[in-house]
């Protein structure tokens, strides 16, 4: 699970958006745990076009500097990570840089459940700018 994981952390960073749908349930649960309405990304998404959404929404906002992950860890159904981040907000120039926190649950090798953290006052701050 965990190189499952690695690998769609590396096809984020190529732009893969096939190779993360690939590795995802038809009905899979993604979203960023947070209440702010913010980002356009934010919001419980549900399949694979709607995840397909997530990433067309973040990466035509944000521009992506640096994104490693700096922690895996994992039991018999998740991987959580810890993920240092680094990205620009296109229309503001604002620069955010901030440790990212994922939870991911497999089903049958496929990515069933996504939840993801982050610093949202940082988020919110960039998008009011």
């Amino acid at each position: 699970m965990i190189e499952t994981i690695r690998s769609v952390y590396e096809a984020f960073g190529s732009g893969d958006l096939p190779g993360i749908l690939a590795r995802l349930d038809d009905d899979v649960d993604w979203a960023s745990e947070t209440t702010s309405t913010a980002a356009p990304w934010y919001g419980v998404r549900h399949g694979k076009a709607e995840v397909a959404e997530f990433f067309e929404q973040f990466g035509s906002t944000m521009a992506v500097q640096e994104f490693i992950p700096v922690s895996l860890a994992a039991n018999d159904s998740d991987v959580l990570s810890v993920v240092r981040m680094r990205a620009e907000h296109r229309a503001s120039g604002r620069v955010l840089a901030m440790d990212l926190h994922h939870r991911f649950t497999f089903r049958d090798g496929k990515i069933v459940y996504y939840r993801g953290t982050e610093d949202t006052a940082q988020t919110e701050a960039a998008f009011r700018s």
